[in-house]
């Protein structure tokens, strides 16, 4: 079942698996900080048990794109359609939270970000592949991010 996302009571619901349940929580409140400021938009999840079909749309463009497999499990998942692109975010219980904005027509703007939520160590599987940089946020401590430009089509 879908939820809002409050960012100003941060709340930990979806997330309690997490070893890093707080920061994740804060990295989550922060996405929908931005989008409520950016858009006027309600930032909104769902259980990844109940949204397969963003899971099964991104994990191949990662292993395409880049050869990652993302080994932690996927808590929430949240998309949304904004003047024509596409943007899916997927949280996982380790910490890890990737968002991926997707122009519609064109390819001029799409890419795969990575935030790692503070406490968590770089996942193996991004640990030689990306530089991450850091950037501070009241939400959520401090946010190591890094990305990287899709030039497929998926």
């Amino acid at each position: 079942m879908k939820h809002l996302i409050d960012f100003n009571n941060v709340s930990e619901k979806g997330l309690a698996s997490s070893p890093v349940v707080k920061a994740l929580a804060g990295l989550r409140a922060n996405e929908a900080r931005y989008f409520k400021n950016k858009y006027h938009l309600d930032f909104t999840v769902t259980p990844a048990s109940e949204s397969n079909d963003i899971i099964t749309w991104v994990h191949p463009i990662l292993k395409e794109e880049r050869d990652i497999v993302i080994t932690s499990k996927p808590l929430e998942t949240a998309r949304f359609l904004i003047e024509n692109m596409k943007w899916v975010f997927i949280f996982y219980e380790s910490g890890l939270a990737i968002n991926i904005p997707y122009t519609l027509e064109d390819k001029s703007k799409r890419a795969v970000g990575f935030k790692l939520s503070e406490g968590m160590e770089i996942p193996e599987e991004l640990a030689t592949k990306f530089k991450f940089a850091r950037q501070k946020s009241k939400l959520a401590g401090i946010i190591r991010g890094s990305y990287f430009v899709i030039k497929g089509d998926y």
